[in-house]
């Protein structure tokens, strides 16, 4: 490597984590919490009958946001249910799916862990952790997926076994990548 800063820049960056193993287990986890972003939108679309039953479906006319956002209690019900719609259905929908199929090439995890982490703090207040009878106020699902979204962008592991590493040798903007 040059020490001369004028000196063009590398093709490629040295990878954040240097073991394979680690670098294999970040591409797992990459792999898994896509899923957490993928599952939603297939069971809402299709009604697979996991969190939504088959005559609720999007493509049968169901409303993948309504029946959530119209049943929540809080400090922000009122507001998350004035927001149910065909808009807000459309958001979140392609909010998720996108985020997840990012996090799934490997490509965009940049982006995604920033739409990740917004699409989380927003379930995060729709569910409110922080009143009496939570489970736990402090680190729930929806902080910890973020956390994980983030790690993955920042650990680079979309070169491992996904597209990552292909748009850094062809010229992706960082940010992009």
């Amino acid at each position: 490597m040059s020490t001369d800063p004028t000196a063009a820049p590398q093709a490629t960056t040295p990878p954040v984590v240097t073991l394979p193993a680690a670098r294999r287990a970040l591409a797992v986890l990459r792999i898994a919490i896509s899923l957490v972003f993928l599952w939603p939108v297939l069971d809402k679309t299709f009604g697979l009958g996991y969190a939504t039953p088959a005559e609720r479906a999007w493509v049968g006319g169901g409303s993948p946001t309504q029946g959530y956002l119209s049943s929540l209690s809080g400090p922000f019900a009122d507001t998350f249910g004035a927001l149910a719609g065909p808009a807000t259905d459309w958001l979140f929908m392609l909010g998720m799916g996108a985020t997840g199929l990012a996090l799934l090439l490997g490509v965009g995890t940049r982006v995604a862990a920033v739409s990740g982490t917004l699409l989380m703090a927003l379930l995060w207040a729709t569910t409110w952790p922080v009143a009496a009878g939570s489970t736990n106020p402090v680190v729930e699902d929806h902080v910890v997926t973020a956390l994980v979204v983030v790690v993955v962008a920042l650990t680079r592991a979309g070169s491992t076994w996904g597209l990552g590493g292909v748009a850094e040798r062809v010229g992706v903007p960082a940010w992009m990548r």
